[in-house]
């Protein structure tokens, strides 16, 4: 991979802005060429996700001021993502350094080609297949089981496990957190009727077993999604059925 190119601008941090609102900012005043992602703007979509101060975020979620003036940059798992395989330095008491997400190919900037991450989401087949006849109202379920669902529903595949995962930087086939977190998903609905052949999707080499539990997916995670806990849970599961 060349190493990329590197520009600096100057921008006024007003209260309450974001690192989205300076790309926008940049985009108008400095460079019209910028290429970046975005939809919602209200981090809902996952679509601004992108390397900010070496950490996966959402660039609509993520304000300047909170990123500058003696903020230290979070780090994930003690070490920098660098793009280019070399450490890239910057002042983080007066730069943001904004990057496009790694373990994915660069089409221009900081948009990344996604293909490969929802290739991965698609080979889990996220769709219900619901157990039984159609109900006349609704499927009822315990509140317990809404509670842990719940908790993985939340995705909103914006790929940031996906950018911090160690595993995913050395393993390109490794299934990755976002995809398997969906399949536990699915696994875990008591409504489903393929419950048991969902965790038999993801027990091969590159599914379940590959994932070496850095947790760095969960740190990152915009919506608190644990994909390591799901993994972690298939496994314990497929363990005790060898």
């Amino acid at each position: 991979m060349e190493s990329p190119d590197y520009d600096t601008f100057e921008v006024d941090p007003h209260p309450g802005m974001t690192v989205l609102s300076a790309l926008f900012q940049i985009q108008e005043k400095y460079d019209d060429s910028l290429a970046f992602r975005y939809s919602c703007r209200g981090a809902v979509c996952g679509t601004c996700a992108m390397l900010i101060n070496k950490v996966p975020r959402l660039a609509c979620r993520s304000q300047v001021r909170d990123l500058l003036k003696d903020k230290v940059p979070e780090t994930v798992a003690d070490e920098d993502i660098s793009m280019a395989g070399e450490d890239i330095y910057w002042n983080p008491e007066e730069e943001v350094l904004v990057e496009p997400l790694p373990h994915l190919p660069v089409i221009r900037d900081l948009v990344v080609d996604m293909e490969l991450f929802f290739q991965y989401y698609r080979f889990v087949e996220p769709t219900f297949r619901p157990a039984g006849p159609d109900p006349e109202k609704e499927r009822l379920m315990d509140p317990g089981a809404v509670k842990e669902l719940g908790v993985y529903t939340n995705c909103i595949l914006c790929g940031a496990c996906h950018a911090a995962c160690p595993v995913v930087g050395e393993n390109p086939e490794y299934l990755g957190p976002a995809a398997l977190a969906k399949l536990y998903r699915f696994h875990i609905d008591p409504r489903e009727a393929e419950g048991d052949s969902r965790l038999e999707k993801g027990d091969i080499p590159n599914g379940w077993w590959a994932c070496e539990s850095y947790g760095d997916c969960y740190q990152v995670c915009p919506r608190n999604v644990p994909p390591i806990i799901a993994i972690r849970q298939a496994i314990n599961q497929l363990n005790k059925r060898k």
